[in-house]
């Protein structure tokens, strides 16, 4: 296993409860104020995981379901709220997958690991976009369907082509700052990438998932505006 230095250990963990932290608290005063939409309850907290104290905040400003928010939000908001629905599903979907091919390393060889790919981390990128992407249907089809009035196969419909894009753009995102930092920053200064059991892994997550965030972001405007996307 790569050894950390101190001061990076420190701030992975500290980074990592600080989310956990933000993520409760969401949780919690949702018992209390729960979101019109029911899926909501579970992106807020989740998106609270990565973006700690700025999402939040975020949370405090517009999504508390408090009777102060504006059921039309600004567009900028609105985008926001809708790039951080499909970060929620990404943020399940990674968890998932990354701890089940850390427990079972069958699942990344399947997927290539030893055969295409040299690195794992590779590999395992494939079904963590294959189960983001089914979870951020789900996610959509709860937040679509209600709003459009829609039946089943309708709803998954506009589910799937509301957000392919916004998902593969935040997978993008979150992919090329994953690599930058395991193989551009660990690798050749501590001699390895971090592994799933490690804070460091999930530190560098947190900081992949914002550059999610500002990869979809601009698809998630042009899907608003296009009428693919619901205003949130």
């Amino acid at each position: 296993m790569v050894i950390f230095p101190a001061w990076l250990h420190t701030l992975a963990t500290i980074s990592l409860v600080l989310g956990f932290v933000c993520a409760a608290y969401i949780a919690i005063d949702e018992v209390r104020h729960p979101q019109k939409m029911w899926i909501m309850n579970l992106v807020w907290p989740l998106t609270a995981l990565f973006g700690s104290v700025v999402w939040l905040a975020f949370y405090q400003s517009f999504g508390r379901n408090d009777g102060s928010q504006s059921d039309e939000p600004p567009m900028h908001i609105a985008v926001a709220k809708g790039a951080s629905h499909c970060g929620a599903g990404c943020t399940l979907g990674d968890i998932i997958v990354e701890w089940a091919a850390f427990a079972l390393p069958a699942i990344a060889v399947f997927f290539g690991w030893h055969g295409i790919f040299a690195e794992k981390t590779f590999a395992v990128w494939i079904p963590d976009y294959i189960l983001a992407f089914l979870i951020g249907i789900v996610f959509q089809y709860f937040t679509i369907a209600p709003m459009r009035d829609l039946g089943v196969g309708e709803g998954i419909w506009a589910a799937v082509k509301a957000d392919t894009l916004s998902i593969t753009s935040w997978q993008v995102g979150m992919y090329g700052l994953m690599a930058i930092g395991q193989f551009l920053w660990f690798k050749p200064a501590y001699g390895g990438v971090a592994e799933v059991n490690t804070p460091e892994f999930w530190w560098l997550m947190q900081i992949a998932m914002l550059a999610g965030f500002a990869t979809a972001y601009p698809t998630n405007w042009w899907l608003v505006k296009a009428g693919l996307k619901e205003k949130m």
